[in-house]
Protein backbone atom coordinates (compact mmCIF):
# COMPACT_ATOMS: atom_id res chain seq x y z
CA UNK A 1 0.00 0.00 0.00
CA UNK A 2 0.84 3.35 -0.77
CA UNK A 3 0.51 6.49 1.56
CA UNK A 4 0.08 10.08 0.41
CA UNK A 5 0.47 12.91 2.84
CA UNK A 6 -0.86 15.91 1.44
CA UNK A 7 -2.11 17.74 4.27
CA UNK A 8 1.46 19.13 4.77
CA UNK A 9 3.90 20.43 2.86
CA UNK A 10 7.14 18.53 3.60
CA UNK A 11 10.69 20.09 3.66
CA UNK A 12 13.57 18.07 3.16
CA UNK A 13 14.56 18.54 6.65
CA UNK A 14 11.52 17.36 7.79
CA UNK A 15 11.86 14.27 5.79
CA UNK A 16 15.22 13.40 6.79
CA UNK A 17 14.34 12.70 10.38
CA UNK A 18 11.99 10.27 9.50
CA UNK A 19 12.41 6.79 10.92
CA UNK A 20 14.28 4.34 9.41
CA UNK A 21 11.76 1.73 9.11
CA UNK A 22 11.92 -0.12 5.75
CA UNK A 23 9.84 1.88 3.92
CA UNK A 24 10.47 4.58 1.54
CA UNK A 25 10.08 7.95 1.68
CA UNK A 26 9.91 10.13 -0.78
CA UNK A 27 8.78 14.08 -1.70
CA UNK A 28 7.50 14.91 -4.34
CA UNK A 29 6.30 18.45 -4.85
CA UNK A 30 5.98 19.04 -1.35
CA UNK A 31 4.13 15.84 -0.72
CA UNK A 32 5.20 12.90 1.34
CA UNK A 33 4.78 9.48 -0.22
CA UNK A 34 5.89 6.22 1.74
CA UNK A 35 5.84 2.99 0.27
CA UNK A 36 6.58 -0.87 1.13
CA UNK A 37 9.83 -2.51 0.66
CA UNK A 38 9.80 -4.17 -2.85
CA UNK A 39 9.21 -7.55 -3.36
CA UNK A 40 11.19 -10.23 -4.43
CA UNK A 41 10.70 -10.48 -8.01
CA UNK A 42 10.62 -6.55 -7.89
CA UNK A 43 14.18 -7.06 -6.46
CA UNK A 44 14.84 -9.72 -9.16
CA UNK A 45 13.66 -7.39 -12.44
CA UNK A 46 16.21 -4.58 -10.46
CA UNK A 47 19.40 -6.62 -10.39
CA UNK A 48 18.91 -7.96 -13.83
CA UNK A 49 18.41 -4.07 -15.16
CA UNK A 50 21.48 -3.36 -12.82
CA UNK A 51 23.76 -5.87 -14.08
CA UNK A 52 22.78 -5.06 -17.75
CA UNK A 53 23.14 -1.70 -17.34
CA UNK A 54 26.34 -2.05 -15.41
CA UNK A 55 27.87 -3.96 -18.16
CA UNK A 56 26.86 -1.36 -20.98
CA UNK A 57 27.85 1.92 -19.41
CA UNK A 58 30.81 4.19 -20.61
CA UNK A 59 33.56 4.82 -18.06
CA UNK A 60 31.57 8.42 -16.78
CA UNK A 61 28.73 7.25 -15.91
CA UNK A 62 27.49 5.48 -13.04
CA UNK A 63 24.20 3.06 -12.60
CA UNK A 64 22.61 3.12 -9.17
CA UNK A 65 20.13 1.65 -7.47
CA UNK A 66 17.14 2.40 -4.74
CA UNK A 67 17.56 3.91 -2.00
CA UNK A 68 19.71 6.17 -3.97
CA UNK A 69 17.94 10.14 -3.22
CA UNK A 70 17.66 12.21 -6.35
CA UNK A 71 17.29 15.78 -5.05
CA UNK A 72 14.89 17.73 -8.19
CA UNK A 73 14.32 20.73 -5.81
CA UNK A 74 13.45 21.36 -2.27
CA UNK A 75 10.35 19.69 -2.54
CA UNK A 76 10.73 16.56 -4.49
CA UNK A 77 13.50 13.87 -3.73
CA UNK A 78 12.53 11.00 -5.58
CA UNK A 79 14.30 7.52 -5.36
CA UNK A 80 14.04 5.85 -8.77
CA UNK A 81 14.67 1.69 -8.38
CA UNK A 82 17.57 2.36 -11.28
CA UNK A 83 19.30 5.17 -12.59
CA UNK A 84 22.18 6.40 -14.57
CA UNK A 85 23.68 9.28 -13.68
CA UNK A 86 27.05 11.33 -14.91
CA UNK A 87 29.57 10.23 -11.71
CA UNK A 88 29.96 14.20 -10.63
CA UNK A 89 26.35 14.32 -9.61
CA UNK A 90 26.55 12.20 -6.85
CA UNK A 91 27.19 13.18 -3.48
CA UNK A 92 26.64 12.48 0.14
CA UNK A 93 23.35 13.50 0.08
CA UNK A 94 22.24 11.52 -3.09
CA UNK A 95 21.98 12.55 -6.38
CA UNK A 96 21.94 16.59 -7.68
CA UNK A 97 19.45 17.05 -10.36
CA UNK A 98 18.11 14.56 -12.66
CA UNK A 99 19.68 11.77 -13.41
CA UNK A 100 19.91 10.57 -17.53
CA UNK A 101 17.57 7.95 -17.19
CA UNK A 102 15.06 7.19 -14.53
CA UNK A 103 13.37 3.54 -14.17
CA UNK A 104 10.61 2.41 -12.05
CA UNK A 105 9.66 -1.04 -12.03
CA UNK A 106 6.04 -1.49 -11.00
CA UNK A 107 4.34 -3.15 -8.37
CA UNK A 108 0.42 -3.04 -7.08
CA UNK A 109 1.39 -0.82 -4.57
CA UNK A 110 3.57 1.84 -6.67
CA UNK A 111 1.81 1.57 -9.79
CA UNK A 112 -0.16 4.69 -9.85
CA UNK A 113 2.15 6.74 -8.09
CA UNK A 114 5.15 5.59 -10.57
CA UNK A 115 2.65 7.02 -13.68
CA UNK A 116 1.09 9.84 -12.44
CA UNK A 117 3.12 11.16 -9.96
CA UNK A 118 7.19 10.52 -10.34
CA UNK A 119 6.55 10.29 -14.38
CA UNK A 120 5.25 14.00 -14.39
CA UNK A 121 8.02 15.31 -11.92
CA UNK A 122 10.80 13.45 -13.62
CA UNK A 123 9.85 14.99 -17.23
CA UNK A 124 9.08 18.45 -15.58
CA UNK A 125 12.87 18.46 -13.67
CA UNK A 126 14.22 17.45 -17.14
CA UNK A 127 15.00 13.98 -17.00
CA UNK A 128 16.18 12.87 -20.39
CA UNK A 129 14.67 9.44 -20.48
CA UNK A 130 12.50 7.24 -18.32
CA UNK A 131 11.59 3.78 -18.39
CA UNK A 132 8.99 1.69 -17.15
CA UNK A 133 9.14 -1.96 -16.52
CA UNK A 134 6.29 -4.15 -15.64
CA UNK A 135 7.35 -7.79 -14.06
CA UNK A 136 3.68 -8.91 -14.24
CA UNK A 137 2.83 -8.93 -18.51
CA UNK A 138 5.97 -8.73 -18.56
CA UNK A 139 6.68 -5.58 -20.60
CA UNK A 140 9.39 -2.25 -20.97
CA UNK A 141 8.02 1.40 -22.09
CA UNK A 142 10.53 4.09 -22.97
CA UNK A 143 10.40 7.29 -22.86
CA UNK A 144 12.43 10.19 -24.33
CA UNK A 145 12.25 13.58 -23.62
CA UNK A 146 11.47 15.75 -27.21
CA UNK A 147 10.86 19.60 -26.68
CA UNK A 148 10.28 18.97 -22.89
CA UNK A 149 7.98 16.40 -23.10
CA UNK A 150 7.67 12.63 -22.60
CA UNK A 151 7.59 10.61 -25.87
CA UNK A 152 7.15 6.81 -26.13
CA UNK A 153 9.39 5.73 -28.16
CA UNK A 154 9.31 1.86 -27.18
CA UNK A 155 7.02 -0.69 -25.75
CA UNK A 156 8.22 -4.21 -25.63
CA UNK A 157 6.13 -7.36 -24.33
CA UNK A 158 8.07 -10.69 -23.22
CA UNK A 159 10.54 -12.07 -25.41
CA UNK A 160 10.77 -8.68 -27.58
CA UNK A 161 13.87 -6.95 -27.65
CA UNK A 162 15.02 -3.25 -27.88
CA UNK A 163 18.19 -1.28 -28.37
CA UNK A 164 18.08 1.64 -26.07
CA UNK A 165 19.89 4.44 -27.17
CA UNK A 166 19.50 6.70 -24.55
CA UNK A 167 21.52 7.28 -22.40
CA UNK A 168 23.76 4.57 -24.27
CA UNK A 169 23.14 1.24 -26.07
CA UNK A 170 21.96 -1.32 -24.34
CA UNK A 171 19.55 -4.50 -24.94
CA UNK A 172 16.96 -5.88 -23.38
CA UNK A 173 14.29 -8.09 -23.30
CA UNK A 174 11.50 -7.80 -20.59
CA UNK A 175 10.88 -11.95 -19.77
CA UNK A 176 15.00 -12.50 -19.55
CA UNK A 177 15.02 -9.74 -16.72
CA UNK A 178 12.86 -12.47 -14.54
CA UNK A 179 14.84 -15.17 -15.78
Amino acid sequence: MTIVFDQHEWTLDERDGLPDDGARHELVDGALVMTPAPSGRHQWVSSSLLQALILAAPADLKVLHAPTDVHLDDRSVLQPDVLVVHRDRIGERGVSGPPLLAIEILSPSTRLVDRNMKLPRFERAGCPSFWLVDPDEPSLTAYDLVDGRYEQVAHVVGDQSWTATHPYAVTLTPAALLA
